[in-house]
């Protein structure tokens, strides 16, 4: 019967230890001899197999939102261009123009530079410019105007009038409206009414002027140059509307050729140089819609497969210890240790750091200095002050308390000094 006793204690620890680890270390050796390496491998192919299939519905979903926004992308969205471009299909763009022209048998020449449109430009040909305030610079007007063809100026400024229109001359700016011809100008006539408008032009003499003279004919040099103060009715939005098309196609189509000026970048000097695009410039239109259906299909997922943490509970703290029970606290301990020397060092330290700022000294002031300030400050002569602050530890409890008074009396009498 003395034996279970002491079965159940833990006897000698190295002992105990070298006795009972045989047992339980020779189980799994021979569990792992005879089982090899498949137990090791075995639990991670379902957990590989269980993730990749909750996976793969995720990856489905992000690939369909993925190719239908490029579907999207591709189909809906307009061809990039900047206003009267032949290639653009955007409201202010002139692609259905354009296309219009080539069912009609008319060759379209899109040029971007001043040096393309000079050699895509022959003497039968007709030169469309737009936007051109992108060619305000002298070297390329003077080129401009060496371009052989009849010309079709749309809202040129008037540096461009000077040198591609010459005796025409800018006038009053009026509304964009629906006009009737007023003129003889066959081209208008047959078109009737078409919205016209912007800037009316006082042409030389022998031009005819229609529409309230924002369309300007005459030739020149053995050329016909027109001027029209309004590109609206030329553009996708409203060729539509009125004799748009009819007025469009009859000034434009006049050639077997259309010389399709459109710059898209301001252009200077005589290299027609465009500039240096930006990195921005460069990223096609559709790749920002593309991003965003990309960045809301990620997000919809993420709320989708997010794990539901429910709302945040506020926790009390176990224990508020208030300062008061951690000074007794710890007066007690000095108490039960009898540590006499580390309560009067406690005491005076606090002391201290009261008294010296009190006192117009600073932190690494000597003994000496503070024992000096506080004779000189209170009844107390400099080894009683000495003896105070910096004297021997009580022998007993009695006397830790009355330094603690004498400690108080001191920061008093330095107070009220």
């Amino acid at each position: 019967m003395s034996l279970d006793p002491s079965a159940s204690q833990p006897g000698p620890g190295p002992a105990a230890d070298t006795l009972a680890s045989p047992p339980a270390s020779g189980v799994p050796a021979a569990s792992a001899a005879e089982a090899g390496p498949a137990p090791a491998s075995a639990p991670t192919s379902p957990r590989v197999r269980d993730s990749w299939r909750r996976a793969r519905g995720v990856f489905g979903v992000l690939g369909i939102m993925v190719a239908l926004a490029a579907v999207t992308v591709l189909i809906a969205s307009p061809r990039p261009g900047g206003r009267l471009d032949p290639e653009a299909t955007t409201p202010v763009g002139a692609h259905a123009l354009a296309q219009l022209l080539r069912d009609q048998g008319v060759e379209i020449r899109p040029a971007r530079t001043v040096e393309e449109a000079g050699e895509l430009a022959t003497p039968d040909s007709l030169l469309l410019v737009g936007r051109t305030e992108f060619l305000a610079d002298g070297l390329l007007m003077a080129e401009l105007a060496e371009v052989p063809g009849d010309r079709l100026l749309v809202e040129p400024v008037t540096q461009a009038l000077q040198a591609l229109a010459p005796g025409v001359s800018a006038g009053a700016l009026t509304d964009v409206e629906s006009r009737e011809p007023g003129c003889d100008l066959p081209a208008a006539l047959r078109a009737g009414t078409a919205v016209t408008g912007g800037v009316s032009y006082n042409g030389p003499a022998g031009s005819r002027s229609c529409y309230g003279g924002s369309v300007i004919v005459f030739n020149a040099a053995g050329r016909q140059i027109t001027v029209v103060g309004s590109s609206d009715f030329m553009t996708n939005e409203r060729l539509a509307a009125d004799g748009n098309a009819a007025l469009a196609m009859n000034l434009a189509g006049a050639r077997p050729a259309v010389v399709w000026l459109v710059p898209t970048l301001p252009q200077t000097g005589g290299a027609q140089e465009q500039g240096e695009a930006t990195l921005t410039d460069l990223i096609p239109s559709g790749v920002g819609w593309a991003a965003l259906q990309l960045f809301i299909a990620v997000v919809l997922v993420a709320v989708w497969r997010a794990r539901r943490l429910g709302p945040v509970v506020p926790e009390r703290l176990p224990v508020v210890v208030r300062a008061a029970e951690t000074v007794e606290g710890r007066g007690r301990l000095y108490r039960s240790r009898r540590a006499r020397d580390r309560a009067a060092a406690a005491l005076r330290a606090a002391a201290l750091d009261r008294i010296i700022p009190r006192l117009g000294l600073t932190g690494d002031a000597t003994p000496a200095g503070v024992v000096a300030a506080v004779a000189m400050r209170t009844p107390l002569d400099s080894h009683q002050a000495g003896a105070l602050l910096y004297g021997a530890a009580p022998d007993d409890d009695a006397g830790l308390v009355a330094l603690a008074r004498h400690l108080d009396i001191l920061e008093r009498q330095v107070r009220d000094s």
